[in-house]
């Protein structure tokens, strides 16, 4: 069982003119002697993300594990930090990102290249456990391959879904924004429905959202969004201003 550690809560957000924000979610689970992160967030994460660990005493070469849900930039570009790390790919997904052309939606070419040939990456199978207690769930459609996780935590059952739901509204409705595959997406949102309906106690993590669960069929989020930016706008008496998104 681990201690389950959110170092960046998700947020449901796109620029409106400079594409993808890339806030996604990034977890930490400790326990059973392993240290494991559930995604890893884009370049903008990585000094935060460094000092987040920091801040808990986990230095690089402390991480055992990284869980990846699928190849999308801003989910996978910091595996490389961690060189004592197992990382876990769905073998599905890194099957087909390591087939597609230079330019394809959301990849990241050279770091889909280093996992396909990485000696220390686990390919994960639907149903499989590629680390102790951590178990595999196909969730197809936002990639072909994509998966969840369902984990044991200290709090409860989580399933980490990564962006085969990536908000509140994804769940809530079942429509669905960048996807590859939008009927494929639907039934993943339902998989992952009927996961958190039959067991009130598990808690959905999403990949750009907070923590949620399902309550007699109703949407409960856990806690409250937060994000902003600081920007340097002319004509202001102080140098910057921050423009709180929630």
């Amino acid at each position: 069982m681990y201690e389950l550690t959110i170092l960046f809560q998700g947020f449901p957000g796109r620029s409106t003119c400079h594409g993808g924000l890339g806030w996604s979610t990034v977890a930490l689970l400790r326990g059973e002697g392993r240290t494991v992160l559930v995604d890893t967030g884009g370049y903008g994460y990585r000094a935060p993300l460094l000092a987040q660990l920091e801040e808990r005493g986990i230095a690089r070469s402390d991480v055992t594990g990284v869980v990846l849900t699928h190849c999308h930039w801003d989910h996978i570009c910091n595996f490389p930090l961690f060189p004592n790390a197992h990382v876990v790919v769905p073998r599905p997904d890194l099957e087909w990102a390591a087939a597609q052309p230079i330019g394809t939606w959301e990849l990241p070419e050279y770091h889909v290249e280093e996992l396909a040939r990485a000696e220390h990456v686990l390919r994960a199978e639907d149903g499989g456990e590629p680390l102790p207690d951590v178990h595999a769930i196909a969730t197809p459609g936002h990639t072909p391959g994509h998966f969840a996780y369902r984990v044991a935590t200290t709090d409860g059952p989580v399933i980490f879904a990564g962006d085969a739901v990536k908000n509140e509204y994804e769940l809530r409705t079942g429509e669905v924004d960048m996807t590859l595959d939008a009927a494929e997406s639907r039934r993943s949102i339902e998989k992952v429905r009927d996961l958190l309906a039959a067991d009130p106690a598990l808690v959905l993590v999403p990949g750009h959202d907070r923590l949620l669960s399902l309550r007699d069929g109703e949407v409960v989020a856990h806690s409250q969004l937060a994000a902003g930016i600081r920007a340097w706008l002319p004509g202001r008496a102080e140098p910057t201003t921050t423009v709180d998104l929630a």
